[in-house]
């Protein structure tokens, strides 16, 4: 029954590129936001077995490792010259409007719910980090089991709900409220990714290209071995279990530097399957969504959280149009902080923008960073008062 739910995560994507290319309306809302609301769906109607809800979590972890290395591949490091100080001032300008407005809600709530400063606290980690935050904050302030699990689980309602938005409705609107977007370096693999279309995954199944995939894969898998031993490493020196921060940092790096050697930049390939294992990442990560444990919740966290998310976004671009940030690189940061480094081609793609993924991703790592030590201080002082 595993590999049988395993299989499904694997070619559901499949399916829904082939309605995208024969279908108006697919086509239009995307393959990107149908893989997500197809796993929403499957998720919430109990379609997976009891004894496969581990396969899920699995696919999500091995298919996000390996496409990261895959999308890097081919993308011209030059670009970030041209953006990177304005993606860390955006980086800077997420992390302002999340503390505020998590401040803002404790001073709020604070005579009314005792979870006021650890609701703040995970807030402002998890926006500004990711999820692995979520879980150092949750040990680094003793909090509750049962107040952990309760924002965790609505957490990923909330982010599907933003990813979404920000997939569909965010980009024309972000793209018309804030600067454009300069134009990105020529490069012979970035513009080999550019020139097609980047949802036609049949030249995969080409005899003749077999070889350029193959490579490819084997390229990734080397980045994973590499980037999990060097975890394991930083793991078994400093103490404690792997870290995801650690294996984004290693990935990342690893894949920046593979992509400064122009026969890896010319496989082009690489970006379709990396694509599509993100494809398989979006269907599998929605299908965790329960929608039984959200019914359950206290009110204050749902606050917490939607005014968070959708209140520090508008914040945060109120601040990058005042300071002249384009809107890919707002879009890019603002996914990179509000959920993590994984989320950012999901994006990118939405904005047929290969070359925004790298300072996406760069910003993201350093929110991984900052998330943790920004959580536990915020719910310190907070506490105190």
């Amino acid at each position: 029954m595993q590999t049988l739910v395993a299989l499904m995560f694997l070619l559901a994507p499949a399916a829904v590129i082939y309605l995208a290319h024969h279908q108006a309306w697919a086509r239009k809302i995307g393959v990107v936001v149908l893989c997500y609301l197809s796993g929403l769906g499957i998720g919430g109607a109990g379609f997976i077995p009891e004894r496969a809800l581990g396969v899920a979590p699995l696919v999500s972890e091995l298919t996000i490792i390996l496409a990261l290395p895959l999308l890097l591949f081919c993308l011209n490091v030059r670009q970030l010259s041209s953006v990177a100080g304005k993606a860390f001032l955006s980086l800077l300008f997420a992390v302002a409007a999340v503390t505020s407005l998590a401040t803002l809600l404790f001073f709020v709530y604070r005579h009314d719910s005792p979870a006021a400063a650890d609701l703040a606290a995970m807030s402002v980690g998890v926006y500004s980090g990711g999820t692995p935050n979520l879980a150092a904050i949750k040990a680094g302030l003793e909090i509750p089991n049962a107040r952990y699990l309760a924002f965790h689980s609505l957490d990923a309602l909330v982010g599907a709900m933003y990813f979404l938005f920000m997939l569909t409705l965010g980009v024309p609107l972000f793209r018309a409220f804030l600067p454009a977007a300069e134009e990105p370096v020529p490069d012979v693999g970035q513009t080999a990714i550019e020139g097609v279309d980047q949802d036609d995954y049949r030249p995969l199944l080409r005899p003749g290209n077999l070889g350029q995939a193959g490579v490819a894969i084997l390229l990734a898998a080397l980045v994973v071995g590499l980037s999990l031993g060097f975890s394991e490493l930083v793991a078994l020196v400093y103490g404690g279990e792997r870290n995801s921060a650690v294996l984004i940092v290693g990935l990342t790096t690893l894949g920046v530097l593979f992509s400064l050697h122009r026969r890896v930049r010319a496989l082009v390939l690489s970006y379709r399957l990396g694509m599509y294992l993100i494809y398989v990442f979006c269907l599998s990560v929605s299908s965790m969504v329960s929608f039984e444990e959200l019914g359950r919740m206290d009110a204050t966290v749902a606050v917490f959280l939607l005014v968070v998310v959708f209140g520090g976004l508008a914040l945060h671009a109120t601040l990058c149009r005042l300071a002249g940030v384009d809107g890919d690189t707002f879009m890019v940061t603002s996914v990179a902080a509000v959920g993590s480094p994984p989320f950012v081609p999901m994006m990118a793609r939405a904005l047929n923008n290969p070359g925004a993924i790298l300072p996406g991703m760069t910003t993201g790592v350093i929110g991984y960073a900052l998330g943790s030590y920004l959580g536990i201080s915020l719910g310190l002082y907070l506490r105190s008062l």
